[in-house]
């Protein structure tokens, strides 16, 4: 079969591993030297070698294209030192090796994530800021609900992320343990020092079980989940400024360069990057979804099917990387219309529960007064009014605990300051907010 070497081989998708690999090759051969497996003349050769390999690299030279990129390391070392090269594998298979080598790259590529969301939070922050004193809706069911600060509900989106880092430093935790010295399934008889390669490679822990250790993925597959929630947080900010842009709520505008212009219609912007990244959320959650189907019913303890991890590991990755990249870019560039969305607190009765409030500070009980509200709602879409254009003698039709201080109640910016619960989106509250997400990012 003429393409059998390309479907059973992996070199086209594992070579971006070759720096992990060649790391981790010289930390076991430093332990193979530390305890006399090889001698110290042999292992300085083979590092050496792997070293002229990686500074090669460096100068955009290509290794020659094997099965793998771990028997392609090999094989170049072998053609570079000679001989000798051929013990650098010694105590050692290609199961923990590859384990190894994806833990090491993981690990790099969390911190990498890490740095990108932290990035996009100051940016959000920044914007919170800066829109402090925007006044817009607030939405359940996407139904007007209650007038919220624009920076209160960006923030929302900042504490979504620092949960995200929360997890990704869950799962750097278990990604933190070195599978190498296992071998093939059952450990090996040479007298390997574990600890030494692990501090050597900075894994904080060793594995327990060698079985366990060569076929574990686990920590692969909630990477994937971790970026998976990512993206899924992403897509709903991007819904929203999707929703925003949109002429009948017109509330933001974003840089004409995350838009593009249809191709019939002259008159058109389509926010073009948001539904990318909604997009690219989808092709995400596929790559989990691939993972677990890979791991499904797998037996103990390596099998092939394991290298066929890689590719969506390294899909999701990139993509969650580019998403942040891009909405982190986009939302600096984001601008809120504040007369707009002032002028849109006007539509859907969002002051209604103030109201069931008020007669609830004066001592009626809240289910009485929820229903009392909803009558006059009822009463205002009948006569095509809005709440504050009720006269004291309308309301007092419904109850006479109404008095003229009603109206200060109506008010949309003392409605947003009254909030001020922990938490909450008055502007004292947000800027307490603020002030707790930076301390957070430093």
């Amino acid at each position: 079969m003429q393409n059998l070497k390309k479907f059973i081989g992996s070199f086209s998708f594992d070579g971006r591993l070759i720096e992990s690999d060649i790391t981790g090759s010289i930390a076991h051969t430093k332990m193979l030297v530390k305890t006399g497996i090889i001698g110290a003349s042999d292992g300085k050769k083979i590092i050496f070698g792997l070293m002229s390999i990686l500074k090669d690299l460096s100068k955009e030279w290509k290794i020659p294209e094997e099965e793998d990129i771990h028997y392609a390391i090999e094989k170049e070392l072998i053609r570079r030192i000679g001989i000798v090269g051929c013990k650098m594998h010694t105590a050692r298979s290609r199961n923990d090796q590859v384990a190894t080598d994806l833990r090491i790259y993981l690990k790099q590529e969390i911190n990498k994530i890490k740095n990108l969301l932290t990035t996009f939070q100051k940016i959000i922050v920044e914007k919170a800021s800066k829109n402090i004193d925007v006044i817009m809706p607030g939405f359940t069911h996407l139904q007007p609900a209650q007038p919220i600060l624009a920076a209160h509900h960006l923030l929302a989106y900042a504490w979504m992320m620092q949960r995200d880092k929360e997890r990704l430093d869950d799962c750097y935790k278990r990604t933190d343990i070195l599978p190498l010295g296992s071998a093939a399934l059952s450990g090996t008889s040479f007298k390997v020092d574990r600890s030494y390669v692990a501090k050597i490679l900075n894994f904080k822990n060793i594995s327990e079980n060698s079985l366990d250790a060569v076929s574990d993925r686990d920590f692969a597959v909630e990477f994937v989940f971790c970026v998976s929630l990512i993206a899924l947080h992403l897509t709903r900010l991007c819904e929203e400024i999707i929703l925003w842009m949109n002429p009948e709520f017109d509330y933001v505008t974003i840089d004409d360069k995350f838009t593009s212009g249809s191709s019939m219609m002259p008159q058109k912007r389509n926010p073009d990057c948001a539904e990318v990244i909604r997009g690219k959320s989808g092709r995400i959650f596929g790559d989990l979804i691939a993972m677990l189907t890979i791991l499904k019913s797998l037996p103990l303890a390596y099998n092939r099917d394991l290298q066929e991890d890689k590719p969506p590991v390294f899909d999701a990755l990139d993509n969650i990387k580019l998403c942040i990249e891009v909405i982190s870019e986009m939302i600096d560039s984001l601008k809120f219309l504040k007369e707009k969305t002032l002028r849109s607190t006007k539509k859907g009765f969002i002051a209604a529960t103030e109201l069931a409030d008020y007669l609830a500070n004066n001592d009626i009980p809240f289910r009485v007064a929820h229903k009392l509200i909803k009558d006059i709602v009822l009463y205002c879409k009948k006569k095509s009014k809005m709440l504050n254009e009720l006269s004291m003698e309308e309301y007092n039709k419904f109850s006479p605990i109404f008095k003229k201080d009603i109206f200060e109640y109506l008010d949309i910016k003392n409605i947003v300051n009254t909030k001020t619960s922990y938490g909450a989106t008055s502007k004292k509250a947000v800027m307490r907010q603020i002030k707790n997400i930076k301390r957070k990012l430093k």
